[in-house]
């Protein structure tokens, strides 16, 4: 039988098949032979064990769209970053980071900026602005006032999108108001699954809708950049691209090179400050590590 893994813990896989029921599944020795780990989200095969227990073995990992390392997911079609605008403020350069390792994996980002009800509006519309001018779907919420969540519903439909971001930014109480009345929460898949109501510890599948799903992952707190060279970092910041092919020098950093167009978009307010830092920052951590 074919189905979706749903939540991994503890060596078991929960398999959500295509009969609509929920199999605790153990999966086969030849997945460690294979050097292959089975990802929250993987189309997998199983043989039911027990169709009254809903135990059965995972015994092949059909082939994957893509898959990522932080969190650790598979067949994403984009990613639902969630940061709050106070309590805690937002951390731009964790953003950034994440964002820089969604461009990687070519995987869209919708960024929703939470708790807008405790911003002033002038932070709020700065906030927008400025990852609205670097190409990104920006979305303002507040779990609180019930804000944004059409919007939110529109993004997510038809999709299987992994929602991500730190600790404390009200994740969970969007994740909770975007699935409604979703049976498989309130039935027994929910009960075996043992979900807290507030803290998400492992990446899961939720249903929201018709071929819609989200992928609730754990909160955090920092995030590293892997296999990536220092001069490959621009490639990554999407605002940068427009001016690229402008530049005087070919292979422009946007550091020290006389002639450069993104420096100047900085000057004339056309780049946002904030992300040219985080940028500066990242290539010296880049830099760095590659000494090491």
């Amino acid at each position: 039988m074919q189905g979706k893994i749903i939540k991994g813990i503890a060596g078991f896989y929960y398999v959500y098949g295509a009969d609509e029921m929920l199999y605790e599944c153990k999966a086969k020795g030849i997945f460690r032979k294979d050097n292959q780990k089975p990802l929250v989200g993987d189309n997998v095969e199983i043989t039911v064990l027990d169709k009254q227990e809903h135990t059965g073995n995972l015994i092949r990992i059909l082939p994957r769209k893509n898959s990522l390392i932080r969190p650790a997911v598979a067949n994403v079609d984009q990613a639902f970053v969630i940061f709050a605008m106070e309590n805690p403020k937002p951390n731009f350069m964790l953003l950034d980071r994440f964002l820089i390792m969604m461009e990687q994996s070519d995987v869209p980002a919708v960024i929703c900026f939470n708790k807008k009800d405790l911003a002033s509006e002038q932070e709020v519309t700065e906030l927008y602005e400025t990852y609205k001018n670097c190409g990104y779907h920006v979305i303002l919420s507040s779990a609180l006032e019930k804000e944004g969540l059409e919007e939110i519903h529109e993004i997510l439909k038809g999709k299987t999108t992994v929602v991500a971001g730190p600790s404390g930014v009200g994740k969970s109480s969007l994740t909770n108001l975007l699935q409604g009345e979703v049976q498989m929460e309130t039935g027994e898949i929910s009960k075996k699954l043992k979900r807290g109501r507030h803290t998400t510890r492992h990446s899961q599948v939720i249903p929201v809708g018709e071929n819609t799903f989200l992928m609730d992952t754990p909160g955090f707190s920092s995030l590293y950049l892997t296999d990536m060279e220092e001069q490959h970092l621009k490639d990554y910041f999407p605002e940068f691209r427009k001016y690229d092919e402008e530049c005087r020098f070919q292979g422009c950093r946007h550091i020290h090179e006389p002639g450069c167009r993104v420096k100047e978009a900085l000057e004339n307010g056309k780049i946002s400050r904030i992300r040219y830092e985080d940028y500066l920052s990242l290539y010296e951590e880049l830099k760095e590590k590659r000494r090491y």
